[in-house]
């Protein structure tokens, strides 16, 4: 007996949905059903909206966040932003949280990924090169280091610290403070959080006289 199954073109959709990272293979199916059976399918405006998107978007070939074709990078076509200072982040949308807090004022660098040798992912996989070529024709004065606090990004901002120095002693590189999260008790710090909160401790001045 034949088995049944969706038409071809139905199961290509869903092939295609469940490549989508966090989407399993039922998400993918019900996704897919959605779209073809609901009355207020958005699935041709989706198609338009991706089709524009693939078009219009492409990597700032300076900084690495999201620009438009058109309008080009928000970031890096902003006068008002510090050329003098750099943050460097692993991946393009760690922009985002950092501009929440309406603390940084200047530019950044994604490295979109970090030293990783497991995966063999080297420093010649990271934009690295570009970083140090940024570095010779601009005015920078400083270079935060805002990749991850684990393995990897520690190691990725101790060789970005090593390489920078070296060909760059004038520039300061500093590192994203790390600690005790707002809101948390030292019980539920791990001992490598509550090394850092020690470490990097502050001090706090007294009431006024």
């Amino acid at each position: 007996m034949t088995k049944v199954d969706y038409p071809e073109e139905l199961r290509h959709l869903i092939t295609h949905l469940k490549r989508l990272p966090g989407i399993g293979p039922r998400s993918a199916e019900r996704i897919a059903l959605w779209l073809l059976r609901s009355p207020q399918s958005p699935s041709a405006d989706l198609a338009k909206a991706l089709t524009a998107a693939s078009a219009g978007i492409q990597l700032c070939p300076s900084c690495g966040f999201f620009a438009s074709l058109a309008a080009g990078c928000i970031l890096c076509d902003n006068p008002a932003r510090d050329l003098s200072v750099i943050c460097v982040i692993e991946q393009a949308t760690d922009i985002l949280p950092l501009e929440r807090t309406g603390a940084f004022k200047g530019h950044y660098h994604s490295l979109h990924g970090r030293l990783s040798p497991l995966d063999n992912i080297g420093p010649e996989d990271l934009r690295i090169a570009a970083l140090l070529q940024r570095l010779r024709g601009g005015p920078v004065r400083e270079i935060i280091l805002a990749t991850g606090s684990d393995v990897e990004g520690e190691a990725t901002a101790n060789y970005l610290a090593h390489a920078i120095g070296k060909d760059f002693p004038d520039i300061t590189i500093s590192r994203l403070a790390q600690g005790l999260p707002a809101g948390g008790g030292l019980d539920a710090a791990d001992d490598l959080t509550l090394y850092r909160a020690l470490s990097g401790r502050r001090p706090v001045s007294g009431p006024p006289p």
